[in-house]
């Protein structure tokens, strides 16, 4: 998979802070040596904002690293500027929206778990038309389009010759909550029903017969990066989201999808539990 910029940031910022921590230099001491403040090498590595590669190969050269690794991350330092395609969108798009569809330009897998609604990845249009209007009611008809517009941009993903893994475990209050109506509905029922029989798409649901379960708070995903350190847990809050890369906070969620991915329903019986509820008389 292509590495895109914000994989280029987060990857250059880890590497620095490594290279630092093995010279057992000092934000202070580092940043001395090539003539920048503590505060800006200390926003190099915790991949906040843009960096300037002369700073990235000077500090390269103060810390001793190997000639291919210097020009690995000068590299990184160029390419972190690159761009990606929804900032042509002539409508802005909000700020967490942003990051979302940055980070998961980059990404190689996603764990869902959701409990409202159907994961946006494999909503229909018809179904994320529904959602909008109803999670956005002071947004006119254009908004609402704009942001659908982009939820079916972000699909584009699944079709990549070599595609990010996503798993999905749904509550099954999701699948039986009749969003849009019974059309739209069994529409979206038949669509996630296909879907799961992608080989990069894993399709679990977790019944109410298992009762309480390890993410009662809501719906959240982890966005997994080609290594551990590029990954971010996202959490589904009114009016937005919240990211969290603490590598504390990360572990609670991964252990949280882990758990509940062992709890849901096997994949065959998912996919028969979805089929029923879709053939439920309505």
């Amino acid at each position: 998979m292509a590495v895109g910029p914000t994989t280029r940031r987060r990857q250059l910022g880890a590497d620095l802070r490594r290279l630092r921590e093995l010279k057992g230099l000092t934000l202070e001491e580092a940043g001395a040596r090539v003539g920048i403040s503590k505060a800006t090498l200390s926003r190099y590595e915790t991949k906040e904002g843009t960096v300037k590669w002369p700073a990235v190969d000077a500090l390269c050269r103060e810390y001793g690293a190997s000639e291919a690794e210097r020009l690995a991350l000068v590299e990184l330092a160029k390419g972190a500027r690159i761009q990606g395609w929804w900032r042509s969108l002539a409508d802005p798009i909000p700020e967490s929206m942003n990051l979302m569809l940055t980070l998961e330009d980059e990404v190689v897998r996603e764990d869902h778990y959701a409990c409202m609604y159907v994961p946006g990845l494999l909503q229909t249009r018809a179904y994320a038309e529904a959602v909008h209007r109803a999670s956005e009611v002071r947004c006119g008809e254009r908004e609402v389009q704009h942001m659908v517009d982009i939820r079916m941009k972000r699909q584009e993903l699944l079709e990549r010759s070599e595609p990010p893994h996503i798993w999905c475990v749904i509550d099954e209050a999701a699948i039986r909550r009749q969003v849009g109506g019974v059309e739209v509905m069994r529409q979206q029922l038949e669509h996630l029903l296909t879907m799961s029989q992608r080989p990069h798409v894993t399709v679990q649901v977790l019944p109410f017969t298992r009762g309480a379960h390890a993410a009662a708070v809501g719906s959240f995903a982890v966005l997994r990066g080609q290594s551990p350190e590029l990954d971010v847990a996202y959490v589904d809050l009114l009016g937005g989201g919240l990211f969290m890369e603490k590598p504390q906070e990360l572990e609670r969620y991964r252990l949280a999808f882990q758990y509940l991915s062992a709890q849901a329903l096997d994949l065959e019986s998912s996919a028969e539990l979805i089929d029923r509820i879709h053939k439920e008389p309505q």
